[in-house]
């Protein structure tokens, strides 16, 4: 259990999760260049192809477009049909930190407790369930 958190998490309930954290309200999908360049050789993709096809500028930053979806908006590398995503092995940083994100952290209170955030991700255990 990470002292930031109210929480810990099981990342074997990913597997059959069916992307709840890639798909609901519309929001950012941020990624550096590196990890952009990283995602475009795993598709096997020219980059310049790649930031095109997948990428919207917001800011001074990137973000992954989104699809509309019948639960809301998914990340355009989710698979509606497998619910799981394309490149989960190449996934950016905010992929692979979620739940641990800033505002989940016990000092922000944006979600009260470990059982609001466990709502969005049901790999979220309280220290009693670890």
């Amino acid at each position: 259990m990470n002292e930031l958190f109210d929480f810990g998490f099981d990342n074997a309930a990913c597997q059959s999760c069916g992307g709840k954290c890639c798909v609901g309200e519309s929001g950012y999908i941020f990624a550096s260049i590196d990890e952009m360049l990283v995602i475009s050789e795993f598709l096997n993709m020219a980059f310049d192809e790649f930031t095109q096809k997948y990428v919207k500028k917001v800011g001074y930053r990137f973000s992954f477009l989104e699809k509309k979806t019948l639960d809301g908006f998914a990340c355009v590398f989710f698979d509606d049909k497998e619910k799981k995503c394309r490149v989960y092995e190449a996934r950016p940083k905010q992929c692979r930190d979620f739940p641990f994100w800033e505002g989940y952290k016990k000092h922000n209170r944006i979600y009260q407790n470990w059982e609001e955030v466990r709502k969005i991700c049901k790999g979220i255990k309280c220290s009693e369930q670890l």
